[in-house]
C-alpha cells in the first residue's frame, strides 16, 4: 500500500519520442504506412495460405500462425504509438497499461515458439527428407501450433503479480508502449518475485527457442554443405535464407533490449531496439517470404488471375 504522504497513481504518462518531437509528422507518416503494408502482406498471407491448396503444407500452416502473431503484437502497439507521436506523449490508466504489457508478452512468445519451430520444419525437411511427412503430420503440426499458443498461460501468472503491485510515486514512462522494465521500475512494491519469474520465463522463451534454431542450423549447414551440386546446395540454403532474416532480425533486437542490463542502455537505445521486433520484423516477413518463396508467387498469381476472370465474366 502506499504510505500516508503518497497517492496511488491512477495513470502513467507514455512520453514516447520526446527527442524526436519536431519530426513528429514524418515518424508519423512513416510509422503509419509501416503499419498498413504489415496489416495488409500479414492478412495477405493468412488469407492465401488459407484458401489455397497447394500451401497446405506444414513450413506454410506455420507460416500463418507467425503472421498472425505478427498482425496481433504490431496491432496491440503501433496504433497507440502514432497517437503518442502526434500529441507528444499520452496518459494511460494503469489498468490498461497492464493489459497492453500482457497481450505484448503473449504475442511476443507465440513468435518465439513459431520461429523455432519453423527452424525445426527446415531441419526435417533438408536433413531427414524421406521420413519429414511422417513426422509433419496434420496432427503433429497442430499439437505444435496449440502449444505454443496455449503457453501464454504462463504469461497469465506473471499478470497477476503485476496486478498486485502498487505505483505511489513516478508516473512517467519514457518509451512508447508499457513494457516490463519501465513499469516495474514505477512500482514502490516489492517486485524481486516478478523479476525472477520474468527472468526465467524470458530464458525458457529466449534462450530454449533460439537453441533449438542454432542446433537445427548446425546440422543443415552440414547437410548442406555436404551436397555435391552447387545447385542442390543453393537451393536448399535459398529454403532456409528468408528464415535466417527473420531470426536475426527478431532475436537480434529481442537479446539487445531483454538480456542486456538496463542501467547499460539508454531509454532511446530501447526504444531503437524495440522498433526492430514490434515493427521492422513483421513488416519484412510477409515481404520477405512473399518475394522469397515460389509458392506463395505462385498462388497469389492464381487468385489474381482468378479475380481478373471473374471480373471479365
Amino acid at each position: 500500500m502506499c504510505e500516508d504522504n503518497q497517492t496511488e497513481v491512477a495513470e502513467f504518462l507514455l512520453l514516447g519520442f520526446q527527442n524526436l518531437h519536431t519530426f513528429k509528422i514524418i515518424l508519423f507518416i512513416v510509422f503509419f504506412f509501416s503499419y498498413v503494408v504489415t496489416l495488409n502482406g500479414n492478412l495477405i498471407i493468412i488469407v492465401l495460405i488459407s484458401i489455397s491448396d497447394n500451401l497446405k503444407i506444414p513450413m506454410f500452416y506455420f507460416l500463418k500462425h507467425l503472421a498472425i502473431a505478427d498482425l496481433m503484437i504490431t496491432t496491440t502497439i503501433v496504433p497507440m504509438m502514432l497517437e503518442i507521436i502526434l500529441k507528444g506523449g499520452i496518459t494511460i490508466s494503469v489498468t490498461a497499461c497492464i493489459i497492453q504489457l500482457h497481450f505484448f508478452g503473449i504475442f511476443g512468445i507465440v513468435q518465439c515458439f513459431f520461429i523455432a519451430i519453423m527452424s525445426y520444419d527446415r531441419y526435417l525437411a533438408i536433413c531427414n527428407p524421406m521420413h519429414y511427412h511422417s513426422i509433419m503430420k496434420p496432427q503433429m503440426c497442430l499439437q505444435m501450433v496449440v502449444g505454443s499458443w496455449l503457453f501464454v498461460i504462463f504469461e497469465s501468472g506473471e499478470l497477476a503479480l503485476v496486478y498486485q503491485l502498487h505505483f505511489c510515486g513516478g508516473k512517467n514512462i519514457d518509451h512508447f508502449f508499457c513494457d516490463s522494465s519501465p513499469v516495474i521500475d514505477l512500482s514502490t512494491s516489492d517486485s524481486s518475485l516478478f523479476v525472477l519469474i520474468d527472468l526465467c520465463l524470458s530464458i525458457l522463451v529466449i534462450f530454449v527457442p533460439f537453441g533449438v534454431i542454432i542446433v537445427t542450423y548446425v546440422f543443415i549447414s552440414f547437410a548442406i554443405l555436404q551436397l555435391s551440386s552447387t545447385s542442390g546446395r543453393r537451393k536448399a540454403f535459398s529454403t532456409c535464407s528468408s528464415h535466417l532474416v527473420t531470426v536475426c532480425t527478431y532475436y537480434g533486437s529481442l537479446m539487445a533490449v531483454y538480456l542486456i542490463p538496463t542501467d547499460k542502455r539508454s531509454p532511446n537505445t530501447n526504444k531503437l531496439m524495440s522498433l526492430f521486433y514490434i515493427v521492422t520484423t513483421p513488416l519484412l516477413n510477409p515481404i520477405i517470404y512473399s518475394l522469397r518463396n515460389h509458392e506463395i508467387r505462385k498462388s497469389l498469381k492464381d487468385i489474381f488471375r482468378k479475380f481478373k476472370t471473374l471480373h471479365l465474366c
